[in-house]
């Protein structure tokens, strides 16, 4: 049977060569979503981890497995033991670090026999942890890969397109822990709560410089970002994924508006379209509110005339200013896109309605008034 893949990845903080000394990392883990930890027999007796900790436990000796008074993941090379464990009513986790071809075609198939597969290969290459992937796929195994920075994390994930279950992550780099703890918070965000919107007005406002986002990735019919010119809240401006009639379609674009404007960000914040560059996230988002992050691969800024859209929604005014043409779509409340310059007063858009109030993009508790 094929096991059910999260899109929620696992990722476990290994704390087993943390000195005791880092408090300071600890007190992070504390304060972050992590709460799986993998911790030596010896740190597990001493206390020496967070109250909220669900522990995998490396183990060396029956003995070890007989002293756990919880029903913990056991960690080990020693199948014979994690048999035993497994005997015991414990979640399992085999370790293999594999050196060659011949080690990686006995890892996969002993792996099957187990909650977790934590493998580690002797050269950087992604290659053996996409055949382990792809041998495994059918399992009920979860394949967790360890790392020590954010970039090697999300390259996991990425790996085949489903990338592997899970990371255990490794580091005494505060600064590294942090980009991974606010990287996992971001992930947090599945939905937002998306309001339809009732338009008061549409008016031709003249000439000015606007910019495309052109991602990484490739966006469906129903996807686009959210745009605003003020921090109340954003449209639903969509993406190019519907029909042109003279020129072909750019799925991984969205003509998004006016420079001054603000776009929705995976953690919560909104940037101008003036900081986004090369290698920013930005927040795609469907007709249902769902979510995923977006890798900018450029932003494109040209003069054109422009279209102001003011509606209102959920009791707050909200506007876009979007290039004033034709072929520019904006998601109706319906989640059908319409054509900008056929909207017009009464029609209803969808937008997500946020609090005001930023300074550098960020959320601040300050009276603001933004029109």
């Amino acid at each position: 049977m094929e096991k059910e893949r999260d899109s929620r990845r696992e990722v476990w903080f290994d704390g087993r060569n943390l000195p005791i000394e880092r408090q300071e990392i600890w007190s992070l883990i504390n304060n972050s979503i992590i709460e799986k930890i993998i911790l030596t027999k010896p740190q597990w007796d001493e206390g020496h981890y967070p109250l909220k900790t669900q522990a995998m436990i490396e183990i060396s000796t029956r003995e070890e497995i007989d002293d756990l008074s919880i029903e913990a993941t056991v960690l080990s090379k020693d199948q014979n033991l994690l048999h035993y464990a497994k005997a015991k009513s414990h979640k399992t986790c085999v370790f293999f670090d594999i050196v060659g071809r011949t080690a990686l075609e006995s890892a996969w198939q002993d792996a099957a026999n187990y909650d977790y597969t934590l493998v580690d290969f002797d050269l950087p290459t992604n290659i053996p942890l996409e055949l382990i992937i792809a041998r495994l796929q059918q399992g009920k195994t979860n394949i967790l890969k360890p790392v020590s920075t954010l970039t090697d994390m999300e390259v996991c994930f990425g790996v085949m397109e489903q990338g592997s279950d899970g990371v255990t992550f490794a580091s005494t780099d505060i600064h590294e822990i942090i980009k991974v703890c606010d990287f996992l918070q971001k992930d947090t965000i599945a939905k937002l709560n998306l309001q339809p919107l009732t338009v008061t007005e549409v008016r031709h406002i003249g000439m000015g410089l606007r910019s495309c986002i052109d991602t990484t990735g490739l966006m469906t019919q129903d996807e686009g970002m959210l745009i605003g010119s003020t921090s109340q809240g954003g449209i639903l401006v969509c993406s190019e994924t519907h029909h042109l009639p003279y020129m072909n379609l750019r799925p991984f674009r969205v003509n998004a508006g006016a420079v001054h404007s603000y776009v929705w960000m995976p953690n919560n914040t909104a940037e101008y379209l003036t900081d986004l560059a090369a290698g920013s996230h930005v927040l795609c988002v469907n007709t249902q509110g769902e979510v995923r992050t977006l890798s900018v691969g450029r932003i494109k800024t040209e003069v054109r005339p422009l279209l102001l859209i003011k509606g209102e929604a959920a009791g707050k005014e909200i506007n876009v200013i979007v290039q004033d043409d034709w072929h520019i779509r904006i998601m109706g409340a319906d989640g059908k896109p319409k054509n900008a310059t056929l909207i017009n007063p009464g029609d209803q858009l969808l937008s997500y309605v946020g609090e005001p109030g930023r300074h550098v993009g960020i959320k601040v508790n300050e009276t603001i008034l933004e029109k």
